[in-house]
């Protein structure tokens, strides 16, 4: 667009709009941001009339917020409101910035300000209504404001229903709200499309199906990260590195600070043999100064923030740096650099800890597991090799503790009561495992359960669901959440801990061992079901608390609350064998990795690297959304292969199915 107004000196013409804003790309793309505001000012200051004068603003606003000059950019951008009040970009950073300043509210306000004005059913308007609400609800929810955040995203998901990201938000806040159904059809939205939005990590706590739940991983991979935008990284450093050198190891991880996979990483970058391997961690999280992340920084090798580079400049780097095997220690977890992975930045990639389960991407080669997680003949529900260690959870023997145990009565709790307890968060709780609870409740009467506490939403409905099934509702009790030296020292204060399904304890069940507390648990047939019972087993603990059945899971509950059972004798094991059980041998646990990553390096050079299979998940994806999960559980199915056998006979009986070495084999 060529104008006049311009008074800025160029090749001594005024300066036109579009002149204007090639130089400042220009002066952008050269790292000169002071110069670009200077320049704006300059031409702003000169053409106080300028018809444009609301869209100069806003790119200025945008600048002054990308060099971090919030205040500033606030000011500028509330000029642009007042002048174009249906402009309707601006109120979308404008509300980034208040949240920038730690305004919240306001932002929200700014937000729910452009819902308001877009009545109009245009394109645009719904694009930018949506924008607002999706923004809104994503602030909303950060404040643990669940229930207006889910009313956000269910009017968003009304205007477009194709929103993936905002389908995935909506059933996790519906999850962590005990809000059942989980899967609510709503307008324009019915049950099966809005279950083929959930994300692989909400899956896990919603049904306990193997099959299915490798292809929600595969359907989440290839929708949602996708083919990578730059080329894939393939000449690796890696390649020409001497035999008799260490082998490079590269932890990628976002979670190296204050943090669940942080407390149980501690120890294992400070025990690699470093005659075995060199120790790189490439941190991709959110910036931290607290002491475990420092810890990360003094224990590896190599510690590289990637979180400011691209993902091909990261990948770049991890190439350079000679890595031979990656480990993703996130996976499709918050902050988890997937797309990094997608450029194949090491010649082995594995997956262990982060994620509960196979990630079913083109590029992961293994996934780390044991012989409990992944039995035998359970390979067939991973598209990655399953490698094994003893017991798959590393754990930090050096946690601190508070000094203090608080009694039950500054805990809330009753003294003479059998406390049950679940520390688990909110969004493993399903109505299944709720009734569970309830019935054990039933059959104690002078029991309680005590949870951590979650979103006040969980808590009214929890409480009420409890009361019209007969239960008093002041038998539920909720801990306050209490930083993790503190809520380690309450955990003695429970008789049991009873753990859910299908998404487990994982850290929890560790942290209540390790305070001497036994863990009952209910083991199905996913990873995330199954990792408690591992690291019940690995403690020491008798087979009789990892269950496998239904009933024999609540009648155990119910015995140990009713005087039957050792609880004493298996706390006492407990805290004597902390140190030298299987569980707690982290050093033991590192030195199986690196026996396992020199096998992975061998099969790598002997050209014998496995590849991911893939087939037919596209079909299992479409099968599983069929299923209605809340109404029939999963785990219940006494014969899982002939429930999935019968789905795709009748499938295959409509359109052939290619056979598959899953649970559509060929028969001979």
């Amino acid at each position: 667009m060529a104008d006049t107004y311009g008074q800025v000196a160029h090749g001594g013409k005024p300066m036109t709009v579009m002149e204007l804003i090639q130089s400042a790309e220009t002066l952008k793309a050269a790292g000169q941001e002071a110069a670009v505001v200077a320049l704006y000012n300059q031409f702003l200051a000169q053409n106080p009339d300028h018809p444009l004068l609301y869209a100069l603003l806003f790119n200025l606003g945008v600048i002054l917020t990308d060099t971090g000059d919030l205040a500033q950019a606030r000011d500028v951008m509330e000029r642009v409101v007042s002048l174009n009040p249906d402009f309707h970009s601006v109120y979308i950073n404008l509300g980034r910035i208040h949240e920038g300043l730690g305004d919240n509210a306001q932002a929200v306000i700014t937000w729910n300000a452009l819902a308001s004005r877009l009545d109009q059913l245009t394109g645009s308007a719904v694009r930018h209504k949506t924008m607002a609400l999706n923004q809104a609800a994503r602030v909303l929810e950060g404040a643990h404001q669940d229930e207006p955040a889910e009313t956000a995203l269910r009017i968003s998901l009304e205007l477009d229903p194709q929103q993936r990201e905002a389908m995935q938000h909506f059933i996790a806040l519906r999850q962590r709200q005990c809000a059942w159904p989980v899967v609510l059809p709503f307008e324009n939205m019915t049950r099966d499309h809005l279950l083929s939005g959930i994300s692989p990590l909400s899956v896990d706590a919603y049904t306990d199906d193997p099959i299915f739940q490798l292809a929600v991983s595969y359907t989440y991979n290839l929708r949602d990260v996708g083919m990578p935008g730059d080329r894939l990284t393939t000449h690796w450093a890696a390649m020409n590195a001497p035999k008799d050198k260490p082998i490079r190891i590269g932890y990628l991880s976002s979670d190296l600070r204050e943090h669940a996979i942080g407390h149980l990483m501690y120890e294992v970058l400070g025990l690699h043999d470093r005659s075995k391997v060199e120790v790189f961690a490439y941190y991709c999280g959110i910036p931290s100064t607290d002491p475990i992340h420092a810890h990360y920084k003094a224990t590896a090798d190599h510690f590289i923030d990637i979180t400011k580079m691209d993902d091909a400049t990261a990948a770049r780097r991890i190439a350079d740096d000679g890595i031979q095997i990656l480990i993703d220690v996130n996976g499709y977890t918050r902050d988890g650099r997937t797309k990094l992975l997608a450029l194949r930045p090491a010649p082995v990639i594995v997956n262990w800890l982060g994620f509960p389960g196979s990630l079913a991407s083109p590029y992961h080669n293994y996934i780390i597991a044991d012989p409990w997680i992944i039995p035998e003949g359970d390979e067939i529900y991973y598209s990655e090799q399953v490698t094994r260690l003893p017991c798959y959870q590393p754990n930090n023997r050096l946690r601190v503790v508070a000094d203090h145990t608080p009694t039950r009565a500054e805990a809330g709790l009753p003294e003479d009561a059998f406390v049950y307890c679940c520390f688990n968060g909110t969004h493993k709780i399903t109505r299944f495992t709720f009734d569970r609870w309830l019935e054990i409740l039933a059959r104690v009467p002078k029991s309680v359960l005590w949870l951590l506490s979650g979103a006040e939403t969980s808590h009214t409905r929890l409480k009420a669901y409890a009361q019209e099934k007969g239960i008093d509702p002041d038998r539920i009790i909720f801990a306050d959440k209490m930083a993790n030296a503190h809520h380690l020292a309450r955990y003695p204060l429970a008789d049991l801990f009873l753990d859910t399904t299908p998404y487990g304890a994982h850290t929890t069940c560790s942290d209540a061992l390790w305070m001497g507390v036994p863990v009952l648990t209910l083991s199905g047939r996913t990873f995330a079901s199954r990792v408690c019972g591992s690291l019940v087993k690995s403690a020491g603990l008798p087979d009789s608390l990892v269950c496998t059945r239904i009933e024999d899971y609540v009648d155990q509950a119910v015995a140990l609350g009713r005087g039957h059972g050792d609880l004493k004798a298996w706390r006492e094991h407990l805290l004597a064998n902390r140190l030298t059980s299987t569980l707690f041998d982290t050093t033991k646990l590192v030195a199986h990795l690196e026996t396992l990553y020199a096998g992975m390096w061998a099969d790598c050079l002997d050209g014998k690297l496995p590849q991911p299979d893939l087939t037919n998940l596209n079909i299992y994806f479409e099968m599983g959304l069929h299923h209605d999960h809340e109404v029939t559980e999963v785990q219940a199915i006494a014969d899982y292969t002939a429930f999935w056998r019968e789905k795709l006979i009748r499938r295959h009986a409509w359109r052939p199915i290619p056979h598959d070495g899953r649970l559509w084999p060929r028969q001979d």
